[in-house]
């Protein structure tokens, strides 16, 4: 099922190098390519586990494929072909994860990897999911659907904890101190920030990005997340106009991350949650594990791109670009893109998988 290119992984178990990352971000190089069930299928998520030695990856061909990340190798395929699966997430158990359904019906899942067995079931929400994000302190956890909620939810429990009802409220994600709840909402060009312990309480912060971002039909909005370090916050979009970069504190706006000059017409890698047609996605583009560096698709049907957020902003008129300080090489399309949190590593994906390494 895998075809390894050059360069191969860290050998299993053996001794890994310290390196900073903005000594080896440059060099980052596919060093192996995980070959899907057929050319057509789609990798819509993915996510490492808190070790880093195992990622999960969600497929519209309706399974789930876990991979050992430290080890390189393809671990096994588990099937949900009644339900789909889709926003696929580690809980903080390495062997149980957190699904979403594409079909039948709007359930969230909680499964065993170790022997496929379903832990729990989380219904409620009437409409597609299209955002799950877990605490990084605790085992909660939330939902955001197409029926215009957010749910938090508690592994240990069917019902939901809170429910908040809004307006398009398509993406979320925890703060680094899991204090904070950020909400986007598309609709309404809006970031809301909850206070996680008050979370029944009105936002104590809203971002009104309508200048930065006006609102767009279909959505563009792709990904919420937070950097490490706590200061920013990355608001991925499918736009040629590239991703917006805010300050977590002010919700000023810190750059555009533009892609670079293109020799063919601009591709959005995935449709935003809410827009119709093309396969699910979550964002192609996330944070490096210090926090500082972005990376993600190009714009085009090859390479990835960075950008150093510590970077020279230009400012042309009312917009602060942030150009991309390199480009990496890679023959297929970056449609997903994750970072591992312990490794200086990273996972791409669309109708294959890839590992990343330095070179």
């Amino acid at each position: 099922m895998a075809a390894p290119l050059v360069v191969p992984p860290p050998p299993p178990g053996g001794p890994q190098p310290t390196q900073k990352t903005s000594e080896v971000i440059g060099t980052f190089r596919p060093v192996k390519l995980f070959k899907l069930s057929s050319p057509d299928t789609s990798v819509t998520s993915l996510d490492f586990d808190d070790s880093g030695e195992l990622l999960i990856a969600a497929c519209d061909d309706d399974s789930l494929q876990l991979y050992n990340a430290k080890e390189g190798k393809h671990v096994k395929e588990l099937l949900s072909k009644k339900y789909g699966a889709h926003l696929a997430r580690f809980t903080h158990h390495s062997t149980s994860i957190l699904y979403a359904s594409t079909k039948h019906d709007e359930t969230i899942r909680y499964l065993s990897t170790h022997d496929f067995q379903y832990l729990r079931y989380f219904k409620g929400h009437t409409a597609p999911v299209t955002a799950l994000a877990l605490n990084p302190s605790s085992d909660t956890f939330l939902s955001c659907s197409l029926d215009n909620t957010v749910r938090l939810w508690s592994l240990s429990s069917p019902s939901p904890h809170g429910r908040l009802n809004l307006a398009t409220p398509h993406l979320a994600a925890f703060d680094p101190s899991a204090t904070v709840i950020a909400i986007a909402s598309s609709s309404t060009s809006s970031v809301l920030l909850y206070d996680l312990r008050h979370y029944d309480k009105p936002p104590f912060s809203t971002f009104d990005l309508r200048p930065l971002s006006p609102p767009s039909t279909p959505p563009t909005w792709t990904k919420l997340e937070f950097s490490n370090d706590g200061k920013s916050i990355l608001l991925a979009t499918s736009s040629p106009s590239g991703h917006v970069l805010l300050d977590a504190f002010k919700g000023d706006l810190k750059a555009y991350c533009t892609y670079p000059p293109a020799k063919t017409p601009f591709k959005h890698s995935r449709a935003a949650p809410g827009s119709p047609g093309g396969p699910l996605g979550q964002g192609d583009v996330c944070f490096s594990a210090d926090g500082r560096f972005l990376v993600g698709g190009s714009g085009a049907d090859h390479d990835a791109v960075v950008w150093d957020t510590q970077g020279t902003v230009v400012d042309e008129g009312d917009r602060k670009l942030l150009r991309p300080m390199a480009q990496l090489p890679c023959k297929g399309r970056v449609a997903v893109c994750e970072w591992n949190p312990r490794y200086n590593m990273m996972a791409t994906g669309d109708h294959d998988l890839t590992f990343w390494l330095p070179d």
